[in-house]
């Protein structure tokens, strides 16, 4: 039987054109420059490993407008068998409850055995969406992955990063993995390989081909509500401290305490 491995990745707005709806309070991706979350590529290359050195087949899974296509394609250029965007104007505004909830219903259309996810992305940095994902679907998971040990037909077996130390655990399949940057060197992304990817077709999956009430997705399905969102303000007051020698430098800041 051939294991089914999924990349679940994200596009997210690169970090110096972030932009904030007033009206929903949350993140215009339309029209934004936008990259491949940094750390879904470390789940995209595991994916691509597990599938190379075993009897598998991966497919990187993006949620996301249109223009999350293009994150689709990158995995495929890189190596990820096949792609799925997930993509409907009643997805928008999901938080991770929601996100969570729409992707494990795409796993589960998938039939995959093995899900992998970035440990957390740069636009929301919650780490929530993998282990939501098996909490939705009732997986065994494992967060902070640094090593894919072993995987089988029925289990894999994984190390994670602890702040104590290291623990190595085997998981039945199906499971949820998030992964952390020790776990490998994501591949650069040649550019003959991204025209390839064009010649692929990228399945498309939305509401009705999930099964998804738009209760539960969207704005309307997310328990999360944000009041407000702000810029903090900001500090740029600093006191440059000058002198000839360390001595000197550290007379004129006891000088600035004492006031004189």
């Amino acid at each position: 039987m051939t294991l089914k491995i999924a990349a679940c990745i994200k596009q997210v707005p690169d970090v110096t054109e972030v932009k904030i709806d007033p009206e929903t309070n949350t993140l215009i991706r339309e029209g934004v420059d936008a990259i491949t979350n940094p750390l879904d590529l470390y789940a995209v290359e595991e994916a691509i490993a597990i599938t190379r050195n075993n009897d598998a087949e991966s497919c990187a899974m993006c949620m996301g407008p249109e223009q999350a296509l293009d994150s689709v394609r990158e995995a495929m250029a890189m190596g990820i068998d096949k792609g799925v965007l997930i993509s409907d104007r009643a997805f928008a505004g999901s938080d991770t409850w929601a996100t969570s909830f729409i992707l494990a219903r795409a796993v589960k259309k998938l039939g995959a055995d093995l899900v992998i996810c970035g440990k957390q992305a740069t636009d929301g940095d919650t780490a929530q969406v993998g282990p939501g994902i098996a909490a939705h679907l009732n997986w065994a998971q494992a967060c902070y992955v640094s090593k894919v040990l072993n995987i089988t037909q029925e289990e894999v077996t994984v190390e994670r990063l602890l702040d104590y130390g290291r623990e190595v655990i085997t998981l039945k399949l199906p499971a949820v993995i998030t992964v952390i940057k020790e776990l490998n060197n994501p591949r650069l992304t040649r550019f003959f390989k991204l025209l390839e990817s064009f010649e692929k077709p990228v399945e498309k999956w939305g509401a009705a081909e999930l099964e998804i009430d738009a209760n539960n997705c969207g704005l309307s399905g997310s328990p999360t509500k944000v009041n407000r969102i702000f810029a903090p303000p900001s500090r740029n007051k600093a006191t440059l401290i000058k002198g000839e020698n360390a001595r000197e430098k550290a007379q004129n800041i006891a000088d600035i305490i004492a006031g004189i």
